[in-house]
């Protein structure tokens, strides 16, 4: 873990190397943590410490990357050098633009003291009080807790400067019945690792898996569904990373008109849709900038300042993301993709969904989820781990899992109710009640 200071005294030296046109410097470092434990005892567990440098180099629109991590002078030197040479041996990039010169970015709450405190004895408490959870009860838990605490820092030639520290916590857990015929799950993750409950995350998994055996199967066909915020973020990220505008102009995305043009400032969705991501937001907070690699994803030097952007407005889509060449080319503001992806929802729980549903499907989670059409956003998958079968407001009893075939953009439009925005993989999300969601086969997986 470098210092803001500590980092950019590298990136400098890195640069101070410099014989191309331009050269750009994206350096990640990271402690990472993690415990894993199955049939409620524990396997492995283990800690890594690793800092990476990747330096680009540009001749006119030819540019070449190397990456090391080494940071002693020879090997500085010896990385530009080589990202040089590649870039001379390159084509050239028609696509190519420029590096930015110096930016202004938020100071993003995305680190916490308590994450980085984060010892062996503190993985082996949280393990323990999830497999406690579950063994006096006779069932077993397999879990996974991961936490890291790092920084990301970008600069180049042209007097670009950002760094950004981070922290977050992981956790996962699989809960099954002595028998293997139930199984219940529960996802959290968080920025600051006072607000993980092991325990109670656990608990709600063991819920699940108890209340899960025998299940029924039911006809595949149309129903009205409540997607668990674990189930409804696979199909939300899913829609919100194919928002790009390129795809849109070239006929090849959901947001793309037939015979030309784009579906921006349509209304495609339920009014109640209001999607946004702010790299600002307390509980789910994202990076400063684009690019940069990290917890945050994505590498290489993008430099775009992060900032609050609508996506979509009243169920109006209001923004596309866009490259910069893209944006250069129409003449639009250069918008990078979110870096969490943040969705208003109302102040009922999911317990309050079922009581207003006459007859339904609760769904835990999604998984094996794989597209079947871009342009409608058509996507396959299944459900797993506690999928059961509601009628007059209660749960009545659990149900095999399906096979579903539904495109998220048709889900948005079906929406009956939303309840609390939860996080989940570093976004907030509402649990969602959809009608008429398609179940097209039945599963005998658990």
């Amino acid at each position: 873990m470098l210092s803001k200071d500590e980092a950019k005294r590298i990136t400098d030296k890195v640069l101070a190397f410099r014989k191309a046109d331009e050269l750009s410097v994206a350096l990640s470092g990271e402690r990472n943590g993690n415990i894993r434990y199955a049939r409620n005892t524990v396997s492995t567990s283990g800690e890594t410490n690793n800092m990476n440098l990747a330096v680009t180099a540009v001749f006119g629109k030819r540019s070449g990357t190397a990456t090391i991590n080494e940071f002693d002078d020879a090997s500085l030197e010896k990385l530009v050098r080589r990202a040089e040479e590649i870039a001379r041996l390159a084509p050239e990039n028609p696509e190519f633009v420029p590096a930015l010169g110096p930016q202004t970015y938020l100071n993003t709450a995305s680190y916490s003291e308590n994450t980085a405190k984060i010892d062996p004895e503190f993985r082996a408490k949280a393990a323990f009080e999830s497999i406690q959870a579950c063994a006096p009860k006779n069932l077993t838990a397999a879990g996974y807790m991961e936490d890291s605490t790092g920084f990301s820092a970008i600069a180049n030639s042209k007097g670009l400067f950002g760094y950004t520290p981070y922290t977050g916590v992981d956790f996962s857990v699989t809960v099954r019945t002595a028998d293997g015929t139930g199984s219940g799950y529960a996802l959290r993750d968080v920025t600051n690792a006072s607000l993980l409950n092991t325990r109670q995350a656990t608990e709600v998994a063991a819920q699940k898996a108890a209340a899960s055996v025998n299940a029924k199967a039911l006809e595949p066909g149309k129903y009205t569904v409540i997607l668990e915020p674990a189930a409804g973020i696979d199909l939300l990220q899913n829609m919100m990373f194919s928002m790009d505008a390129r795809q849109a102009d070239e006929g090849r995305s959901f947001l793309s008109k037939k015979g030309g043009g784009t579906r921006l400032g349509e209304k495609l969705f339920d009014e109640r849709v209001q999607i946004y991501s702010d790299p600002m937001n307390a509980e789910a907070p994202g990076s400063p900038f684009a690019g940069g690699g990290g917890r945050f994803g994505g590498g290489g030097v993008d430099g775009r300042p992060q900032e609050k952007v609508t996506w979509v407005d009243k169920g109006v889509v209001s923004n596309m993301y866009y490259s910069r060449f893209w944006a250069e080319k129409k003449g639009v503001k250069a918008t990078p993709p979110p870096s969490n992806i943040l969705m208003l929802g109302g102040s009922e729980s999911i317990a309050d969904l079922i009581k207003s549903t006459q007859k339904g499907i609760l769904v835990t989670r999604l998984w094996y989820i794989r597209a079947v059409d871009p342009q409608t956003l058509l996507y396959t998958g299944l459900t797993r781990d506690g999928t059961f079968y509601i009628e007059n407001g209660q749960i009545k009893f659990p149900v095999k899992n399906f096979r579903f075939n539904e495109s998220p953009v048709i889900m948005l439009n079906n929406l009956e109710a939303l309840g609390k925005p939860v996080r989940v993989n570093g976004s907030l999300v509402p649990p969602m009640k959809i009608r008429d969601f398609t179940f097209s086969s039945l599963s005998d997986a658990v």
